[in-house]
């Protein structure tokens, strides 16, 4: 008896809607009157399926559904082909394992993974994770599909393909075509990494292509500013009260350490009286979760006390990190400051300036800071510490001549 041809057709379960009002998507083969019916792992709305073109339409993600029904079926159809071609009898289960193996799972795309990534990350904003981290997540995840239109001329791209060459030419598309700079460039691979390991898990790869690359290494020149040119800054008059408000932000962080995130969130309950009688402020940190104490210093506490009359639950007046920046600039051009300054400045100044050349040990310009741990300490101030010894070994050195 001869084979009949396979006929392959995905099918919506209306049986079981769930509470979001979509169906699961399931797929059908038929040969020789005998049918195998698996799991796409896709859901659609029963408003977006036509079954006659057996494609979701008038949707956001109808392209990533539609590519992901296309390339179960490619795969099926190669299958098919090539047990045709062995002329041996099989039936529908063979064309199935074969296809996929023991496992129910089927061939996932990168960008359409991603999305599904984002979408749960998605879920945790507000929880776990701030919207302005997503955000960073969700423009990676664009740059990616980008780089597979401008690359491969195609929406997606087969998550089982994945291989080294494909994160080389990412990197290559992100430097020439995008112009980023090369720290920007690892921050960009590095979240792309984070939904590629949890593929990896769910077995929908079998190797990480991620083990053979080597992200190229950036030496990050710590710029803060010195005692000095604080000290320009701090004491300078300003006629204009937005320049005021912006330098005490700036002063504030320079003796707290609060990164921009922390500091517009600053609230008063997050002030408190410490086990030494000295007000401390006591928050998360929003980048890591991590619990930090910091003394109050009395130059922070000088503006902590300009700007705590106010009625608002917040301690300072809301300003964007953009302004902020904006301002900044305006400033050191002002008070005869030659060096990039932004809001982050006043942050590596307090672990340089305030701390480092205190003889604060880099344990402790570790916890203030809020790090995650030592090490990412080290690898910033560890050049500001080698700094530190050498100007004292030449004042040793010109003693030592004297006598």
């Amino acid at each position: 008896m001869s084979q009949q041809k396979l006929k392959i057709r995905f099918v919506i379960i209306k049986a079981k809607i769930n509470k979001k009002g979509k169906c699961p998507l399931s797929c059908r083969l038929t040969l020789n009157g005998k049918r195998k019916v698996f799991a796409t792992g896709e859901f659609v709305s029963p408003n977006n399926w036509d079954a006659k073109l057996q494609s979701k339409v008038n949707s956001s993600d109808s392209t990533e559904i539609n590519s992901q029904l296309e390339i179960i079926s490619s795969k099926i159809r190669k299958t098919y082909l090539s047990l045709q071609l062995d002329g041996k009898k099989f039936t529908v289960d063979d064309i199935f394992q074969k296809s996929f193996g023991n496992s129910t799972k089927i061939d996932k795309l990168v960008v359409g993974y991603f999305k599904e990534y984002l979408y749960k990350l998605d879920k945790l904003i507000g929880k776990d994770l701030e919207l302005a981290t997503w955000k960073k997540y969700n423009y990676s995840c664009r740059q990616l599909e980008q780089f597979v239109k401008w690359k491969y001329k195609k929406n997606d791209y087969p998550m089982d393909n994945l291989k080294l060459q494909f994160l080389l030419d990412f990197e290559y598309y992100l430097k020439t075509e995008l112009n980023q700079v090369q720290a920007t460039i690892n921050k960009t691979i590095q979240r792309v990494r984070k939904p590629i390991k949890i593929a990896l898990i769910e077995g929908y790869l079998k190797n990480d292509p991620f083990v053979a690359f080597k992200p190229k290494k950036v030496v990050k020149e710590v710029v803060f500013l010195s005692n000095e040119e604080l000290s320009v800054l701090e004491n300078h008059k300003f006629t204009q009260i937005r320049l005021e408000l912006v330098r005490d932000l700036f002063v504030f962080c320079c003796y707290t350490g609060l990164a921009y995130g922390e500091m517009s969130s600053l609230r008063k309950e997050h002030i408190i009286k410490g086990f030494d009688g000295n007000k401390w402020i006591q928050m998360k940190r929003r980048k890591t979760g991590k619990l930090i104490s910091i003394p109050i210093l009395p130059k922070a506490e000088s503006v902590f006390l300009k700007y705590r009359n106010s009625k608002a639950d917040l301690i300072f007046p809301k300003l964007s990190n953009q302004k902020i920046n904006s301002y900044l600039k305006e400033i050191a051009d002002i008070v005869g400051i030659e060096k990039r300054v932004t809001h982050h400045t006043a942050r590596k100044t307090f672990a340089s300036t305030v701390l480092l050349y205190n003889d604060v040990s880099m344990e402790t310009v570790s916890e203030l800071l809020g790090h995650s741990s030592i090490k990412t300490t080290q690898d910033y101030y560890g050049k500001v510490v080698l700094k530190k010894v050498s100007k004292e070994m030449i004042l040793l050195n010109k003693k030592l001549s004297k006598g």
